[in-house]
């Protein structure tokens, strides 16, 4: 398509396209004035930049986590059965694979190996693959589930100390032993640990029970909720946390919201 005057008109797609790939040139460690040089070409896609920018915008060595999940209007990311997909839709789940791309490590618990048996790779957009990490503390998993064999990443398995020995592996994946606490894991330790090798960079995928340990345990920066427009009636909660007994206790993050297409996505900005 071209403008008034025989220049080309830049379509969306091709604006997500640019500004994608300033995002991505920027996170490997490009300068302000690339990222500057870009926004007109894709200014088409400023919502792009308005949603990834601050995940980018802070120091490479700065320990950052960023949760995302997926739940109905009723509160639900799964059926009774554990059935989840696809509850939200295909540009959530890119929104799932850009963050993946813009992270150092993505991280899920035993349950989400078990019922999804999920890649956790790069595939619906450019961008290079995260270290996998798994959190099983009582090495439950087998060593079958692809992200102990496919080789399509490095992959760790974040076990109780008393669960491993020096050497270890779990198929393909290095074990990390963490002492064991209460909830099987501390996610603090845990992004302790994972800093110590140089991935400060988190995105926690799932499932709700893990993200609602780093919830509980204030070890969270940001957290992606998206809401799609369906009631399940039934079916797995959210996040659950400890009771209160009156509203006001409850957390309050400050708030943006984005439509990903049909669905709502709420960004819970925990101050620290």
């Amino acid at each position: 398509m071209t403008e008034p005057g025989g220049r080309a008109r830049t379509t969306l797609a091709e604006a997500e396209a640019l500004a994608w790939h300033a995002l991505l040139a920027w996170r490997r460690g490009g300068s302000r004035t690339a990222l500057a040089a870009a926004r007109p070409a894709a200014r088409g896609a400023a919502a792009l930049f308005a949603l990834y920018a601050p995940l980018i915008d802070m120091p490479p060595d700065r320990p950052f986590a960023v949760a995302h999940l997926a739940q109905s209007l009723d509160g639900r990311i799964a059926t009774a059965s554990g059935a989840s997909r696809w509850l939200s839709g295909e540009t959530d789940l890119l929104h799932t694979h850009r963050l993946r791309a813009l992270v150092d490590a993505v991280v899920v618990g035993a349950r989400t190996v078990l019922h999804d048996d999920p890649q956790l790779t790069v595939r619906h957009c450019p961008g290079a693959h995260p270290v996998r990490v798994v959190i099983d503390a009582e090495r439950r998993l087998s060593p079958r589930h692809r992200v102990f064999r496919d080789g399509a990443a490095p992959t760790l398995l974040i076990a109780a100390d008393d669960r491993a020995r020096p050497g270890d592996r779990h198929g393909a994946a290095e074990i990390l032993p963490l002492p064991r606490a209460a909830s099987g894991f501390d996610p603090v330790a845990l992004r302790r640990a994972l800093a110590q090798r140089g991935l400060n960079r988190l995105l926690i995928e799932g499932g709700g029970i893990t993200i609602s340990h780093f919830v509980a345990a204030r070890a969270l920066d940001r957290l992606h909720l998206t809401i799609a427009p369906v009631l399940l009636g039934s079916g797995r909660p959210s996040l659950l946390l400890q009771e209160i007994a009156e509203p006001r206790l409850g957390l309050r993050p400050r708030i943006r919201r984005m439509a990903l297409g049909e669905d709502v996505l709420f960004e819970c900005i925990f101050d620290a």
